[in-house]
């Protein structure tokens, strides 16, 4: 296994919830030297300082401090991706008893593929709240049950003969995971009562929850050479392994570059980008503030920055999936292994304009990374991403990019092996050289 590819699925597999991927982010940054900052104290800031920090326990910002006048136009370089993923939620009160069976009241998050939930075993992570000593002040616990749990069974085709043509799944009803064979004197507070067991507490004392399903079978490399690899949750994990490596490449150059560096790791880009730790918040903002106020630059001085600054917003692309060819443009077509993605909208719904494609395309040629584009079929909407939603929050130039996909928002996703390693080069020259 190639090690890029050692390296993407490893992340993949301790990224089994936002929070989780947030935490082996950290874990990462922490081995690079970067230091830990709350967003709750008051920040000291040192020339040459590698700092990050958690928010809300999903995203993840970390910076690097360089040389030179930070007010000073196109020193400010930044990348964006996404720590969340499509998939199912457990609801609050799940425990359901149907027949004897104990299933589990679940809902969408995202857009999802449902049919490619079903029948496969799926495992459990995220976090508990456990009751505190103050009200204010709950035991919030990250967990990953790492092992197959539930499966959504599909119903057999001798009961369901149009199965194959394409009828409607129904959500509440249809992708209701089995968890359990508990027989008719089962208790639909079967869930609750494993769930204490499982962290050793009372029932009483879980007072909430936030856990997700995801597929418990690991990533794989497949194809007659290993050229592609089939994993979950590649949209965006993807993505955040290049900021990640970037992010380290950066570390290891001592203070031989000029100006800040930083990556932002949102949650909820998924279901808009509009909360309090999404790329729609304030967040990115109130970190660049706090950065150039601690420095001693005034806020003026820091928009003179922003302005000159430029933004990769990094997530997946359509992929050409070759039984389908008619869904896509008809000169704009990213296959996999042809390098990274930049993706082109009139409706900027991916971000980008024609100084901004220039630029990443001069990065790519100096630098020998391969790259293509992508542009909606004319009669296909398509889909967006956080970087226009953050750039209009935070005006700066800003491109779309990615690697190409196949069956995006599956419960398993395909991509080009060597996409990766042009993802991971592009954006290490974008933070450390540029």
């Amino acid at each position: 296994m190639y090690d890029f590819v050692y390296s993407l699925l490893g992340l993949v597999q301790k990224s089994v919830s936002p929070w989780h991927t947030a935490a082996a982010a950290a874990e990462r940054l922490e081995k690079a030297g970067f230091a830990r900052l709350d967003m709750r104290d008051r920040w000291q800031l040192v020339r040459g300082g590698r700092y990050y920090t958690e928010v809300f326990g999903s995203t993840v910002l970390a910076f690097a401090i360089g040389g030179g006048d930070l007010a000073k136009p196109d020193l400010l370089r930044l990348a964006a991706a996404h720590t969340d993923f499509p998939g199912l939620r457990i609801k609050p009160s799940a425990g359901m008893v149907k027949d004897g069976y104990g299933v589990l009241n679940v809902e969408s998050y995202g857009g999802i593929i449902l049919h490619s939930w079903q029948d496969r075993p799926l495992s459990i992570a995220g976090r508990v709240a456990v009751r505190g000593e103050k009200a204010f002040s709950p035991v919030v616990r990250l967990v990953d049950f790492a092992r197959p749990l539930l499966v959504i069974p599909e119903l057999a085709i001798h009961m369901n003969r149009k199965v194959n043509e394409g009828t409607a799944i129904k959500k509440q009803k249809e992708m209701l995971p089995l968890m359990a064979v508990l027989g008719k004197e089962g208790e639909k507070s079967f869930f609750e009562a494993w769930l204490a067991g499982e962290l050793g507490c009372c029932r009483e004392d879980i007072l909430s929850y936030e856990l997700n399903l995801y597929p418990y079978e690991a990533g794989c490399q497949l194809g007659m050479a290993g050229e592609m690899v089939s994993a979950p949750r590649l949209d965006n994990i993807t993505s955040v392994e290049a900021c990640l490596q970037a992010m380290e490449a950066v570390a290891g150059a001592g203070q031989d570059f000029q100006g800040l560096r930083l990556i932002a790791l949102f949650d909820n880009e998924e279901i808009g980008s509009r909360t309090k730790q999404g790329a729609g918040s304030a967040v990115l903002l109130q970190v660049l503030e706090r950065i150039y106020g601690v420095l001693g630059y005034s806020r003026e001085q820091m928009w003179q920055a922003v302005s000159g600054g430029f933004m990769l917003s990094v997530d997946v692309a359509h992929g050409l999936q070759p039984n389908y060819p008619e869904k896509y443009d008809v000169t704009n077509r990213p296959v996999l292994n042809g390098g990274v993605v930049l993706k082109q909208a009139a409706s900027q719904s991916y971000a980008g304009d024609a100084e901004a494609v220039a630029i990443v395309s001069a990065i790519c040629q100096q630098e020998g990374i391969d790259c293509q584009r992508f542009v909606n079929h004319s009669d296909e909407p398509g889909g967006s991403t956080l970087g226009s939603i953050a750039s209009a929050l935070v005006p700066m130039r800003t491109m779309d990019i990615g690697v190409p996909l196949l069956s995006m928002h599956s419960a398993r996703e395909t991509m080009g092996a060597w996409d990766q390693e042009s993802l991971n080069q592009l954006l290490k020259a974008f933070i450390v050289k540029y």
